[in-house]
């Protein structure tokens, strides 16, 4: 039973949650409107850069297409030792070459600013010359460079000449002419740095010092260092 001295009891009921308001100023919608801008300012500015970017990207490569040089193309047209056929011949040995370089680039000229020919007999130095005065070729063009080894320019001892002859003998003798050049390439009014081109022309001349068939007008390979 219910104490009639006890206070009665009254349940009441909370209210109900309301979220708090906040109330910004004026400073602060201006401050995230500036931030709006200021990203969509960025994010302008990059698409632009990157868009230049693949449109300077796309031009260049067409240009390095229609521009990129092609190396000089050598050529060896003749080769001759004309005292070969003389056992005593090294006392006048001569050795006589004729090479020639093609620019086969249509808008791309290349000058030659110096050319040195040295000849090797199975890797040993038997004499090299300073070829020609510097020059211009223009494309599409072909340069012959004909030149004599002899005198002070070649260097073939008594030993030197009887290997020649014990290989002659065999019907065949050895040679490597190496042509080095400097050179630059010109587009229109553009100049390139100079380039160091080795042109490495592999030949061998029969028992009569003249040019074996199979390597006339052979092509040269060329590299740069």
């Amino acid at each position: 039973m219910r104490d009639p001295n006890q206070l009665p009891i009254h349940f009441t009921s909370s209210p109900e949650y309301q979220p708090v308001r906040r109330h910004h100023s004026t400073r602060y919608y201006v401050h995230r409107v500036q931030e709006s801008l200021a990203t969509r300012l960025s994010k302008m500015i990059c698409s632009v850069f990157l868009t230049l970017l693949l449109v300077l990207g796309i031009i260049t490569f067409v240009l390095w297409l229609s521009l990129r040089p092609h190396r000089p193309r050598f050529h060896v047209q003749q080769f001759l030792i004309p005292s070969l056929s003389q056992a005593s011949g090294f006392e006048n040995a001569e050795i006589e070459f004729n090479v020639t370089v093609r620019n086969a680039n249509q808008h791309i000229g290349v000058y030659f600013d110096t050319m040195e020919a040295t000849v090797y007999y199975r890797d040993q130095k038997v004499g090299s010359k300073t070829l020609l005065f510097p020059f211009y070729q223009p494309p599409k063009n072909t340069t012959v460079i004909a030149d004599v080894l002899s005198g002070a320019t070649i260097s073939v001892d008594n030993q030197r000449w009887t290997e020649f002859m014990n290989d002659r003998q065999l019907g065949t003798v050895p040679f490597r002419l190496d042509v080095t050049s400097m050179i630059r390439f010109k587009v229109s009014t553009w100049l390139s740095k100079h380039h160091r081109m080795h042109a490495t022309c592999d030949v061998s001349v029969g028992s009569d010092g003249l040019i074996l068939a199979s390597y006339k007008d052979k092509r040269c390979p060329v590299y740069f260092t």
